[in-house]
Protein backbone atom coordinates (compact mmCIF):
# COMPACT_ATOMS: atom_id res chain seq x y z
CA UNK A 1 0.00 0.00 0.00
CA UNK A 2 2.74 2.27 0.95
CA UNK A 3 5.70 0.87 -0.90
CA UNK A 4 6.34 3.89 -2.78
CA UNK A 5 7.74 5.80 0.72
CA UNK A 6 10.48 3.56 2.29
CA UNK A 7 10.91 3.28 5.70
CA UNK A 8 13.90 4.30 6.35
CA UNK A 9 13.74 7.15 4.58
CA UNK A 10 10.66 8.62 6.76
CA UNK A 11 11.68 10.77 10.04
CA UNK A 12 8.00 10.07 12.55
CA UNK A 13 7.21 12.57 14.71
CA UNK A 14 5.05 13.45 17.53
CA UNK A 15 4.48 17.12 19.48
CA UNK A 16 3.19 17.81 22.88
CA UNK A 17 1.71 21.52 23.76
CA UNK A 18 0.20 22.98 26.27
CA UNK A 19 -1.34 26.81 27.30
CA UNK A 20 1.33 29.50 27.10
CA UNK A 21 0.25 30.18 31.09
CA UNK A 22 -0.42 27.73 33.74
CA UNK A 23 -3.87 29.35 34.10
CA UNK A 24 -5.91 31.93 32.63
CA UNK A 25 -5.53 34.23 35.12
CA UNK A 26 -1.34 34.81 34.62
CA UNK A 27 -2.26 35.60 31.01
CA UNK A 28 -1.72 39.34 30.09
CA UNK A 29 -4.75 41.47 29.75
CA UNK A 30 -4.63 41.81 26.24
CA UNK A 31 -4.07 38.27 25.33
CA UNK A 32 -7.17 37.53 27.54
CA UNK A 33 -9.30 39.62 25.51
CA UNK A 34 -8.20 37.60 22.40
CA UNK A 35 -8.98 34.40 24.03
CA UNK A 36 -12.01 35.78 25.04
CA UNK A 37 -13.12 36.17 21.73
CA UNK A 38 -11.61 32.64 20.50
CA UNK A 39 -13.66 31.21 23.65
CA UNK A 40 -16.90 32.71 22.42
CA UNK A 41 -17.08 29.84 20.02
CA UNK A 42 -16.19 27.23 21.81
CA UNK A 43 -18.20 27.87 24.92
CA UNK A 44 -21.58 27.20 22.22
CA UNK A 45 -23.87 24.66 23.69
CA UNK A 46 -21.17 24.27 26.56
CA UNK A 47 -23.59 25.92 29.28
CA UNK A 48 -21.48 24.14 32.06
CA UNK A 49 -17.97 25.85 30.84
CA UNK A 50 -16.69 29.42 30.94
CA UNK A 51 -13.35 31.31 29.50
CA UNK A 52 -11.45 30.54 32.46
CA UNK A 53 -12.10 26.60 32.70
CA UNK A 54 -11.55 26.28 28.94
CA UNK A 55 -8.37 27.94 29.05
CA UNK A 56 -6.79 24.36 29.73
CA UNK A 57 -7.85 24.11 25.68
CA UNK A 58 -5.40 27.12 24.57
CA UNK A 59 -2.64 24.31 24.23
CA UNK A 60 -4.33 22.78 20.76
CA UNK A 61 -4.15 26.58 19.38
CA UNK A 62 -0.49 27.84 18.22
CA UNK A 63 -1.62 31.66 18.94
CA UNK A 64 -2.55 30.81 22.80
CA UNK A 65 -0.22 27.41 23.38
CA UNK A 66 3.39 26.53 22.83
CA UNK A 67 5.31 23.20 21.89
CA UNK A 68 7.04 21.96 25.19
CA UNK A 69 8.13 18.58 23.07
CA UNK A 70 8.87 17.18 19.72
CA UNK A 71 9.76 13.42 20.04
CA UNK A 72 11.32 11.84 17.12
CA UNK A 73 11.90 8.36 15.43
CA UNK A 74 13.67 6.89 12.69
CA UNK A 75 13.84 3.35 11.50
CA UNK A 76 16.82 1.23 10.30
CA UNK A 77 18.25 -1.79 9.42
CA UNK A 78 17.17 -4.74 7.23
CA UNK A 79 13.47 -5.72 7.14
CA UNK A 80 14.52 -9.04 9.58
CA UNK A 81 16.36 -6.60 11.78
CA UNK A 82 14.74 -3.11 12.39
CA UNK A 83 15.28 -0.80 15.21
CA UNK A 84 13.68 2.22 15.73
CA UNK A 85 15.50 4.89 17.64
CA UNK A 86 14.54 7.74 19.08
CA UNK A 87 15.22 11.14 19.70
CA UNK A 88 13.27 13.89 21.60
CA UNK A 89 13.46 17.97 21.87
CA UNK A 90 11.78 19.14 24.90
CA UNK A 91 11.99 21.87 27.57
CA UNK A 92 10.17 24.79 28.90
CA UNK A 93 12.13 27.22 26.69
CA UNK A 94 10.63 26.58 22.71
CA UNK A 95 12.32 28.56 21.02
CA UNK A 96 15.87 26.56 22.10
CA UNK A 97 13.76 23.74 21.33
CA UNK A 98 12.39 24.47 17.93
CA UNK A 99 16.28 25.15 16.70
CA UNK A 100 17.84 21.95 18.09
CA UNK A 101 14.85 19.86 16.13
CA UNK A 102 15.43 22.28 12.95
CA UNK A 103 19.32 21.91 12.60
CA UNK A 104 18.10 17.91 13.06
CA UNK A 105 15.88 18.50 10.28
CA UNK A 106 18.27 20.58 8.29
CA UNK A 107 20.82 17.23 8.55
CA UNK A 108 18.15 14.51 7.94
CA UNK A 109 17.41 16.12 4.71
CA UNK A 110 20.41 17.05 2.96
CA UNK A 111 21.18 14.50 0.86
CA UNK A 112 18.15 12.33 -0.54
CA UNK A 113 14.35 12.51 -0.66
CA UNK A 114 12.92 12.64 2.98
CA UNK A 115 9.45 12.15 4.35
CA UNK A 116 7.74 13.45 7.96
CA UNK A 117 4.80 11.33 9.18
CA UNK A 118 2.81 11.66 12.32
CA UNK A 119 -0.54 10.84 13.05
CA UNK A 120 -3.31 13.69 12.06
CA UNK A 121 0.19 15.44 11.16
CA UNK A 122 -0.95 17.48 8.27
CA UNK A 123 -3.93 18.86 10.04
CA UNK A 124 -2.10 19.57 13.49
CA UNK A 125 1.47 18.52 14.04
CA UNK A 126 3.36 20.10 10.94
CA UNK A 127 1.44 23.49 10.66
CA UNK A 128 1.48 23.85 14.58
CA UNK A 129 5.15 23.59 14.28
CA UNK A 130 5.67 26.18 11.61
CA UNK A 131 3.22 28.83 13.36
CA UNK A 132 5.53 28.61 16.67
CA UNK A 133 8.30 28.88 14.60
CA UNK A 134 7.28 31.88 12.75
CA UNK A 135 6.36 33.31 16.48
CA UNK A 136 9.54 32.61 17.31
CA UNK A 137 11.09 34.51 14.34
CA UNK A 138 12.63 31.39 13.19
CA UNK A 139 12.95 29.98 9.89
CA UNK A 140 10.88 27.04 8.53
CA UNK A 141 12.94 24.15 7.14
CA UNK A 142 12.48 23.27 3.80
CA UNK A 143 10.99 19.93 4.31
CA UNK A 144 8.35 21.60 6.47
CA UNK A 145 7.56 24.55 4.33
CA UNK A 146 4.50 24.00 2.14
CA UNK A 147 4.05 27.54 0.52
CA UNK A 148 3.32 27.70 -2.90
CA UNK A 149 4.38 23.83 -3.53
CA UNK A 150 1.63 21.45 -5.58
CA UNK A 151 0.03 18.76 -3.24
CA UNK A 152 2.66 15.80 -4.80
CA UNK A 153 5.29 18.18 -3.84
CA UNK A 154 4.80 18.22 -0.04
CA UNK A 155 6.72 15.43 1.92
CA UNK A 156 4.28 15.20 4.50
CA UNK A 157 3.07 11.20 5.22
CA UNK A 158 -0.27 11.19 7.76
CA UNK A 159 -1.52 7.71 8.85
CA UNK A 160 -4.92 8.95 9.61
CA UNK A 161 -5.20 10.16 5.74
CA UNK A 162 -3.78 6.84 4.80
CA UNK A 163 -6.58 4.95 6.84
CA UNK A 164 -9.17 7.53 5.74
CA UNK A 165 -8.78 6.48 1.95
CA UNK A 166 -10.78 9.48 1.01
CA UNK A 167 -13.17 9.39 3.47
CA UNK A 168 -12.92 12.95 5.00
CA UNK A 169 -15.81 13.12 7.51
CA UNK A 170 -14.50 11.03 10.18
CA UNK A 171 -11.25 11.38 12.39
CA UNK A 172 -9.58 8.14 14.02
CA UNK A 173 -7.35 8.40 17.03
CA UNK A 174 -4.11 6.77 17.01
CA UNK A 175 -4.92 4.48 19.79
CA UNK A 176 -8.09 2.90 18.11
CA UNK A 177 -6.30 3.03 14.57
CA UNK A 178 -3.33 0.70 16.47
CA UNK A 179 -6.18 -1.53 18.12
CA UNK A 180 -7.66 -1.78 15.12
CA UNK A 181 -4.77 -3.04 13.26
CA UNK A 182 -3.42 -5.26 16.11
CA UNK A 183 -0.75 -2.58 16.96
CA UNK A 184 0.30 -2.98 20.42
CA UNK A 185 -0.23 0.34 22.35
CA UNK A 186 1.86 1.63 25.58
CA UNK A 187 -0.14 1.88 28.85
CA UNK A 188 0.42 4.94 30.00
CA UNK A 189 -0.77 6.89 33.00
CA UNK A 190 -1.68 9.79 31.40
CA UNK A 191 -2.89 11.28 27.83
CA UNK A 192 -3.26 14.15 25.90
CA UNK A 193 -5.72 15.94 27.91
CA UNK A 194 -3.66 15.47 31.04
CA UNK A 195 0.02 17.00 29.72
CA UNK A 196 -0.51 20.47 30.77
CA UNK A 197 -1.22 19.19 34.40
CA UNK A 198 1.52 17.22 34.14
CA UNK A 199 3.85 19.99 32.73
CA UNK A 200 2.42 22.84 35.27
CA UNK A 201 1.81 21.13 38.24
CA UNK A 202 3.66 18.12 38.81
CA UNK A 203 6.51 19.56 36.52
CA UNK A 204 7.62 16.45 35.26
CA UNK A 205 8.69 16.85 31.54
CA UNK A 206 10.35 13.18 31.85
CA UNK A 207 6.72 12.32 31.98
CA UNK A 208 5.70 13.74 29.03
CA UNK A 209 8.53 13.02 27.36
CA UNK A 210 7.97 9.38 27.61
CA UNK A 211 4.31 9.83 26.88
CA UNK A 212 5.45 11.25 23.58
CA UNK A 213 8.11 8.61 22.81
CA UNK A 214 5.59 5.96 22.92
CA UNK A 215 2.99 7.74 20.32
CA UNK A 216 5.92 8.15 18.09
CA UNK A 217 6.46 4.34 18.28
CA UNK A 218 2.92 3.55 17.98
CA UNK A 219 3.02 5.57 14.80
CA UNK A 220 5.91 3.38 13.06
CA UNK A 221 4.50 0.35 13.91
CA UNK A 222 0.91 1.38 12.30
CA UNK A 223 3.13 2.23 9.27
CA UNK A 224 4.86 -0.88 8.79
CA UNK A 225 1.37 -2.52 9.57
CA UNK A 226 -0.51 -0.79 7.35
CA UNK A 227 2.49 -1.31 4.40
CA UNK A 228 2.43 -5.31 4.97
CA UNK A 229 5.64 -5.43 7.10
CA UNK A 230 6.95 -7.08 10.45
CA UNK A 231 6.43 -5.01 13.46
CA UNK A 232 9.33 -3.90 15.32
CA UNK A 233 9.95 -5.34 19.15
CA UNK A 234 10.32 -4.05 22.22
CA UNK A 235 14.01 -4.83 22.30
CA UNK A 236 15.04 -2.95 18.96
CA UNK A 237 13.52 0.39 20.55
CA UNK A 238 16.53 2.45 21.19
CA UNK A 239 16.02 6.00 23.69
CA UNK A 240 18.34 8.26 23.05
Amino acid sequence: MLEQYPVSSILFLDIETVPQYASFSEVPESWKHLWEIKAGALLKNREEETVESIYERAGIYAEFGKIICISCGVVQGAPDQRKIILKSFYGDDEKKLLQSFSEMLQKFTANEQRYLCAHNGKEFDFPYICRRLLINRLPIPVILNTAGRKPWEVSHLDTMEFWKFGDFKSYTTLNLLAHSLDVPTPKDDIDGSMVAGVFYKEKNIERIVTYCQKDVVTVAQVFLRMNGEELITESNIEYR
